[in-house]
């Protein structure tokens, strides 16, 4: 084979469109592909998940492993290393700011949301600190995004990020300010599902072909 110095429609640029289940999700109840059309059209009509809309930063996720050293009498340096551990983490910014979406960057329960910002009464989001022995709420993530650079397939090209098990571990800063927009930064661990021992996968996909 020839030499090349790459392939530019490798290169992928572009935010993901982020939804949230609401509840935890297995490979057998993550909602499948339409050949027909992209996998946003697809969660957008399940009322199971929630589209958290427009978001900053885009979406990073964070891979730590955990390595173990095996030193030795005979070489200054370690001889082995082994996995230990391991730590997945999914980071994003809700620029929506929402009741809903606060709700699920505090890993709050439904039913801590009451009322219609609509009614007079108005929509209320309760701030519990919660009780002890509280389970906290896990939920699935799913996120759509380009799958490509070649801007002639991107439009029907797609890589989809899917975390079975997701929980909001970090801070969350509500802000009200003059020269800054007010959203929710909000940082997820995944955890592995309990039947395949997986965090979730990334697809790559292409939609409406024959």
């Amino acid at each position: 084979m020839p030499y090349s110095r790459g392939t530019s429609n490798n290169i992928i640029v572009g935010a993901a469109a982020l939804f949230v289940a609401d509840t935890t999700l297995t490979p057998g109840t993550l909602e499948g592909f339409d050949s027909s059309e992209s996998f946003k059209t697809t969660l957008s009509g399940d009322a199971a998940y929630t589209n958290v809309g427009y978001t900053m930063n885009g979406l990073e996720l964070q891979f730590q492993p955990d390595f173990g050293e095996v030193a030795v009498d005979q070489i200054l340096d370690v001889a082995k290393l082994y996995k230990q551990g391991m730590q997945v983490n999914l980071a994003t910014a809700f620029a929506e700011a929402t009741l809903e979406n606060l709700l699920l960057a505090l890993a709050f329960k439904d039913t801590q949301l009451t009322g219609n910002k609509a009614a007079s009464t108005g929509q209320v989001l309760n701030l519990s600190a919660g009780e002890l022995g509280e389970c906290p709420v896990e939920r699935g993530i799913v996120a759509v995004g380009p799958g490509t650079g070649d801007c002639d397939a991107s439009d029907t090209v797609e890589r989809v990020y899917t975390a079975y098990r997701a929980l909001s571990i970090e801070n969350v800063t509500v802000s009200a300010k003059r020269d800054e927009p007010s959203m929710f930064e909000v940082s997820f661990r995944l955890l592995p599902e309990d039947t395949s021992g997986s965090y979730g996968k990334i697809v790559d996909r292409t939609w409406g072909q024959s």
